[in-house]
């Protein structure tokens, strides 16, 4: 009996180190990706321009990136907050499994990264030291951007306001701590830039951009829900209750079939006002996590594209309450 414990012992050892050279080498290994390219961006005033319509109106990097207001409707930009970083992203308020702060991307938390980790950090989900980044930073959406539209979003966060702001660390739950690592993509392959002039197909570009499909399509474990592409009903939780996504499908009943083009523009535009910026809202007063204010500095082009594109995605019938107040 001594000897069969003595046996079983080994064994139990023996399991314990593979298992821990095979986590060694897993964490050696992984994440697999390209070497960050070494180039420099010019930072040409064109470039700063049209990176500076990305950031803050497309892409919407500030809009995770630094503070806002949720005492006003949409939840407007703190000013002199932009690119500072510190938003808190958990289960409760994000579904995130652990807790994550988004990073400072202003030039004072920028300084020790090269043009070509920040390349990498946004098309393929890898930070500066190689680390993996979980996918709520939408890196997988800008991995099909154009390379002078990535190229002009890291030109213009070179030149905004540099703002000094320590975050915190954080972290993700076992085991998605590991699954993370296999989530980066290995490389940056971009499509040629857009035509602009075609609508459906520049369209389907900034929708891709402006990541609207991973706020207004429902998920499970990760994964679109079949058959409810852009169809709404993604729940967001509120300080006075819970708010969900709209049906943006061409559905006339529960989508956007019976806009039309000046209707959807105007929707937006409504929102380019200062005076839409401060619009009040008490805790308990219906919300948005939609950054109307953000999307409202799109061009009447822009909008009107994307509104050419979600014409022809497939019209889903999907009755979305958009508000549930906290009882």
């Amino acid at each position: 009996m001594r000897r069969f414990f003595k046996t079983a012992g080994y064994a139990a050892g023996a399991v314990v180190i593979v298992a821990l050279a095979a986590l060694t080498y897993f964490n050696l290994t992984y994440p697999i990706a390209e070497k960050a390219p070494d180039i420099t961006i010019r930072l040409t005033p064109a470039r700063i321009e049209r990176g500076s319509y990305l950031v803050n109106s497309v892409v919407g990097c500030f809009d995770c990136h630094s503070e806002r207001d949720w005492t006003r409707f949409s939840g407007p930009i703190k000013p002199g907050t932009e690119g500072m970083g510190g938003e808190k992203f958990d289960e409760k308020g994000a579904g995130v499994p652990g807790t994550l702060y988004a990073p400072n991307i202003t030039p004072a938390g920028l300084k020790s990264w090269t043009d070509g980790q920040l390349v990498r950090a946004l098309t393929c989900g890898v930070d500066n030291r190689g680390r993996a980044l979980f996918p709520i930073m939408p890196y997988m959406h800008m991995n099909t951007m154009s390379r002078e539209d990535i190229y002009s979003i890291v030109a213009y966060l070179r030149t905004i306001k540099p703002i000094e702001n320590e975050v915190p660390k954080g972290s993700l739950d076992f085991p998605m701590n590991l699954i993370v690592k296999t989530m980066p993509i290995y490389s940056y392959n971009p499509p040629p830039a857009p035509d602009t002039s075609d609508m459906v197909t520049y369209g389907k570009y900034l929708v891709n951009a402006a990541d609207c499909a991973d706020c207004h399509t429902e998920m499970s474990k990760g994964e679109y829900v079949k058959g409810m592409m852009l169809a709404g009903g993604v729940p967001f939780q509120m300080s006075g209750g819970i708010a969900r996504s709209a049906n943006i499908t061409p559905d006339s009943a529960t989508g956007i079939g019976k806009w039309d083009v000046k209707q959807f523009i105007s929707f937006f535009k409504a929102f380019a006002s200062d005076s839409s910026a401060n619009i009040h809202v008490s805790p308990y007063d219906y919300n948005t996590p939609m950054p109307m204010t953000s999307f409202a500095g799109m061009t009447d082009h822009d909008l009107a594209a994307i509104y050419a594109y979600l014409r022809t995605v497939k019209p889903v019938y999907n009755e979305v309450v958009n508000w549930t107040p906290q009882k």
